[in-house]
């Protein structure tokens, strides 16, 4: 086994940040030339093209000079710390945001999948986040970006190695892929039934007010338990969930870790978490939690709202909770300081929501609950394929496997 030579980001390449946008100037949804990619755009594995902002011409040219290519890995550098990627080649020339750097003119010795793998790898997200300054709120300073040493292979080596790798993350896109797909069916499915209300026998169904014959409006409250009150185990070490770790666009909780301590929210599976605080709220912040054994108890950041099945399915629930009325209605209640404002509890008491009959309720449960299940054994898979990339690769870098 040979040792490999160790070199600095900052020997192969230069790494550079965003750019803010000058005041008065927002992103926006409608498309134009200039996709602005921010930190909540950046997946575990990658750019979630579902949620991708843009800014108009004026907005982009004072800060045209700050675009990030597919040529480029990007790395977040506040917030969410060490997310880093690829950006797909039709988003290649995108605007990026100050919370990011890229890194960016990489040699020709550096095959830079292989680079993006060292800096996802457990090593490489361990010595990112070292590098992050200590306060409340970390930023990873771009020097430190440049501090950090990685093996060095010969090229060849580099190339074989990232490829080998690169099975593991096809299988995980792919997975992720239809997850997304599996989730937006049940969402789309409730939509249909429950927002258009053309769900099975509408077309002989008496509808008065809005109210279909045999459903009735309830404040939340009295469907859903808000915040409720779990009791923990005797057990010191519990699941604990960051806001970091509930997804975007999706329901699945990518990174929960064990720890000891008592504190946060607490959380069971079937529970929805839902974010209360911006700007998280307004890019649709919300989880499933399906990841724990029967009779666990978790914990989490008090910046997400759990919510609980009272008289509903688990299902409906998280269903409901990604509809655009529930969100709005309570990004109208925040109260706080401007850009770190809090969702109160108590704006859910007079917010009422339509319950269907027991029997369509029960009917969408037969539907949805499959769906679910099929995306906590996908995300099951990817959480395995996961462990063995990292394992694999320190062995495959300092050739302990030979190539």
């Amino acid at each position: 086994m040979t040792a490999h030579p160790i070199k600095t980001i900052g020997e192969v390449a230069k790494v550079k940040g965003g750019k803010r946008l000058l005041k008065g100037m927002e992103v926006q949804d409608e498309e134009t030339a200039h996709p602005y990619l921010r930190v909540v755009d950046f997946g575990p594995e990658g750019i979630d093209l579902s949620i991708i902002k843009f800014i108009s011409e004026e907005a982009f040219n004072p800060v045209s000079r700050y675009i990030i290519t597919s040529d480029d890995i990007y790395v977040s550098i506040a917030g969410t710390i060490g997310r880093v990627g690829i950006v797909p080649v039709d988003l290649s020339g995108a605007n990026l945001t100050e919370n990011a750097a890229k890194i960016t003119e990489i040699s020709s010795d550096i095959d830079k999948r292989y680079l993006l793998s060292f800096l996802r790898s457990e090593l490489g997200q361990g010595v990112l986040q070292s590098k992050a300054g200590g306060t409340s709120q970390p930023k990873l300073a771009l020097f430190r970006i440049g501090e950090i040493e990685f093996p060095c292979p010969p090229l060849h080596d580099q190339k074989a190695i990232a490829s080998i790798l690169s099975t593991y993350d096809d299988l995980i896109e792919n997975n992720r892929r239809r997850m997304a797909l599996m989730e937006e069916s049940a969402r789309q499915l409730y939509i249909e039934w429950f927002v258009r209300l053309r769900f099975p026998g509408h077309e002989h169904t008496r509808v008065t007010n809005g109210v279909p014959e045999g459903w009735k409006r309830v404040p939340v409250p009295e469907a859903i338990a808000i915040n409720p009150r779990t009791p923990l185990s005797d057990d010191n070490e519990h699941w604990w969930v960051e806001m970091a770790d509930l997804p975007t666009n999706g329901m699945v909780i990518q990174n929960a870790v064990k720890r000891d301590g008592r504190s946060g929210s607490k959380f069971r599976n079937g529970d929805t978490l839902f974010a209360r605080i911006t700007p998280c709220l307004e890019n649709g912040k919300t989880a499933f939690v399906n990841f724990m054994a029967e009779n666990e108890v978790g914990r989490g950041s008090t910046e997400f709202i759990v919510l609980r099945s009272v008289s509903l399915t688990p299902e409906f629930v998280y269903c409901l909770a990604r509809t655009y009325d529930f969100r709005e209605h309570a990004i109208k209640s925040m109260i706080g300081a401007s850009g770190r404002q809090r969702v109160q509890e108590s704006c859910f008491e007079k917010f009422l929501i339509l319950m269907p009959s027991r029997s369509l309720l029960m009917l969408f449960g037969e539907s949805s609950e499959p769906i679910f299940e099929q995306i906590k054994i996908l995300h099951a898979q990817n959480q395995k394929l996961r462990t063995a990339r990292n394992l694999l690769l320190p062995r495959l870098m300092s050739g302990e496997i030979a190539i």
